[in-house]
């Protein structure tokens, strides 16, 4: 240091020394270490026993069936040795069931934004094909690659279909569709202008339906997702949803529209 010090000072003018930040700025000393707090080993800990029992609970109910699991299986699954381990994190079963669909829906979300932020730098005004695709595939390429997501969709994926509510308010209370969702429905209003917004409102019902059953459908399969026939089964089901929301709506339906909201 003594040395280097000195060679600075001979090359600075009329040899005044060199402000020791400047030799701070040239030759920083190595980064500190810290260990770790308690705070963020037991945070650590917390979240590994938090995502052990989403996916133990992923798993059996993709194998069993939702009704067909207990906290005892999950936690057993989970090898958890404390037995109430489900009820302090999530404190509940169905608890735990909504911290799962959040997770997932979050995984959709995020790879539906990136898709659409791509087919946007592509073509800034994208048809009604590209925009159903959106629909389906950010789920099919995230069950495509993680065996997770498969037994999420195995386990549950039949919901929207079967709810006996709306499903595509469900979807939007859940917060599955997130801020790429809402902007995937305004582009879809948009390449949709001949239907009246109860109308589209109908379309979509039956669109989110279609898909859930389709998903789940496809989940159940020995290879579900892999192999050519998915591909082939990913793109009759844009093909669907092109067909289910472009159709012109026939005479008799407007008839029924009319006799349902004049209350006839």
């Amino acid at each position: 240091m003594a040395d280097r010090r000195a060679r600075l000072n001979e090359a600075s003018p009329a040899g005044r020394p060199v402000p020791l930040c400047t030799l701070a700025d040239n030759h920083d000393p190595p980064a500190m270490s810290y260990p770790e707090s308690k705070t963020d080993s037991r945070k650590a800990r917390s979240d590994t026993t938090r995502n052990a029992l989403m996916r133990a609970a992923e798993k059996l109910m993709a194998e069993r069936g939702i009704e067909n699991v207990t906290i005892r299986d999950i936690v057993t699954e989970a090898q958890q040795k404390n037995s109430s381990a489900l009820q302090y994190h999530f404190s509940n079963r169905q608890g735990l069931i909504e911290a799962i669909h959040a997770e997932r829906a979050r995984e959709t979300q995020d790879m539906r934004e990136a898709m659409l932020e791509e087919l946007m730098r592509q073509n800034p005004q994208p048809e009604l094909r590209q925009l159903c695709r959106l629909m389906v595939e950010p789920a099919f390429a995230l069950a495509r690659s993680h065996v997770g997501f498969r037994r999420y969709i195995k386990a549950f994926g039949h919901e929207l279909a079967l709810s006996e509510t709306s499903a595509f308010s469900k979807v939007g209370r859940q917060g599955a569709g997130g801020v790429s969702g809402e902007r995937l429905g305004a582009l879809l209003r948009g390449v949709l202008p001949d239907l009246t917004e109860a109308s589209y409102r109908r379309r979509l019902e039956a669109a989110v339906r279609l898909c859930s059953a389709s998903m789940y459908h496809q989940a159940r399969q020995r290879s579900a997702f892999q192999g050519k026939v998915a591909i082939l089964f990913l793109n009759s089901l844009i093909d669907a949803l092109v067909g289910l929301l472009s159709a012109t709506e026939s005479e008799e339906t407007r008839a029924a529209a009319r006799a349902f909201e004049g209350g006839e």
